[in-house]
């Protein structure tokens, strides 16, 4: 494969990167080890970590692998690519990135880049994913897993990563929090009994970043900066926009709204806790109800019910209107949830620190189970959630991934359904050709 930006040491013409990564220094690269040589196998491997798409939550996930390398975690930054230019050349240089490409497809073909960061607009997630496993590289990819309309992409995907002995861990950091696991091995001990019903949501206020108002560059164009046509994808073909690059997420071709864009933060549990399959059948409604932008396309208000062949019933609601989510919550803006089975229900208590069940009561119920309180084990901790990610890599284990593509593909299937349900105007069920 042709690697028209893949900066060489002795690489003899200067471009603007050749010349930015002079800028970062060649000592910086030349020391950073691993970057050049052929990396250590077993529990010591320094894991080469490539990002594709350089934004804000790209950042975030850079910040991170950064501090773990000062931590001393065997990790390199080694590549970046964005089809933004500037974007890449900027967080090239602020994080001393040597290399800097111009598609995931270049990134994907340098051999010291062991796994990847893809943290680009929700439909080029399950394409760059597919892609990523088949160059044999694990995968960090930021929720949600792809964009709403993508139901066989997303089944595609699965199967790849199932067919493959790479890690992929999807970006639902609040899958480190130990409570999900306490309440799931209550629910597997038979604590409350049959299953029957779970509820949660995601409530804030603000649509920020590029649900909002943020343009980087309204003067920017398509061409050498921007690559539009990269930036498409397999969406509809449209004239350049910059609203459409810079506001991706208000538009329906992109994004989904809160709820493939929010839910998966406080869906994805639920949906371990009980092993749940795929729904039978799902309803959704969603409005725009507080940002009404002339050029917003999908909701900002999102409820959607379904129903399980595991006769469980889940109800989730939330708004990016106002960010009150209840009697208590579980981090930041989703709601904790509430999982009521025949003979109780699991709750967390306001103080955060214990899980709550509360028994069945009513006539003629005898199951002799009192109200307990379990103590919680921790907090969500995104540190934790990358170093497990980096475990799995070094053990080639992929079922210690903290939060799998198999639940991902569960979780995501059923939000699609729903933002299906809420543009069609009606029930919507399991799509044909469906795993699970």
């Amino acid at each position: 494969m042709k690697k028209s930006n893949h900066i060489q040491m002795n690489a003899k013409p200067q471009n603007r990167r050749e010349f930015l990564r002079k800028s970062i220094g060649t000592a910086a690269i030349l020391s950073a080890p691993g970057i050049l040589s052929a990396r250590a196998k077993g529990s010591n491997q320094r894991i080469g970590i490539g990002f594709i798409g350089a934004g804000g939550r790209s950042t975030g996930h850079m910040r991170m692998v950064k501090q773990l390398k000062e931590a001393g975690e065997a990790v390199d930054l080694v590549a970046v690519c964005d089809i933004y230019r500037p974007r890449g050349d900027d967080k090239a240089s602020r994080f001393k990135i040597a290399r800097i490409y111009e598609t995931c497809e270049e990134l994907l073909d340098d051999p010291d880049v062991d796994a990847v960061v893809i943290s680009t607009p929700d439909h080029h997630h399950a394409p760059q994913a597919i892609k990523a496993i088949r160059a044999g590289k694990d995968v960090y990819c930021e929720k949600p897993v792809s964009h709403w309309s993508q139901f066989a992409v997303t089944k595609k995907l699965a199967e790849v990563v199932a067919s493959s002995d790479r890690v992929f861990q999807l970006g639902t950091q609040a899958m480190s929090d130990p409570v999900w696991k306490q309440m799931k091995k209550l629910v597997q001990e038979g604590l409350i009994g049959q299953p029957l019903q779970a509820e949660t949501g995601y409530f804030r206020t603000g649509d920020w970043g590029e649900r909002g108002m943020r343009i980087d560059d309204p003067n920017a164009r398509s061409g050498r900066d921007i690559n539009w046509e990269a930036f498409l994808g397999d969406a509809p073909k449209r004239e350049f926009s910059v609203d459409r690059f810079f506001r991706w997420r208000l538009f329906k071709d992109y994004a989904g709204g809160p709820v493939t864009d929010l839910y998966p933060h406080s869906v994805t549990q639920v949906v371990d806790i009980l092993g749940l399959s795929l729904p039978e059948r799902v309803v959704g409604l969603g409005a725009i109800d507080r940002y009404d932008y002339h050029l917003r396309e999908v909701p900002d208000s999102f409820n959607l019910v379904a129903h399980y062949p595991e006769k469980v019933m889940l109800t989730v609601m939330g708004t990016q209107g106002n960010n009150v989510q209840g009697i208590t919550k579980r981090g930041s803006g989703f709601r904790t949830p509430v999982i009521r089975g025949w003979d109780g229900t699991l709750s967390i208590r306001p103080d955060n620190k214990h899980i709550l069940f509360y028994p069945t009561q009513g006539r003629g119920i005898d199951h002799g189970k009192p109200p307990r309180q379990i103590p919680i084990e921790g907090t969500e901790n995104f540190e934790n959630y990358w170093r497990t990610f980096l475990t799995a890599i070094r053990e080639r284990k992929p079922e210690n991934s903290a939060s799998s593509m198999d639940l991902a593909y569960r979780t995501q299937t059923l939000l699609q359904m729903a933002m299906k349900s809420h543009i069609e105007g009606t029930a919507v069920t399991r799509p044909d050709g469906a795993m699970g």
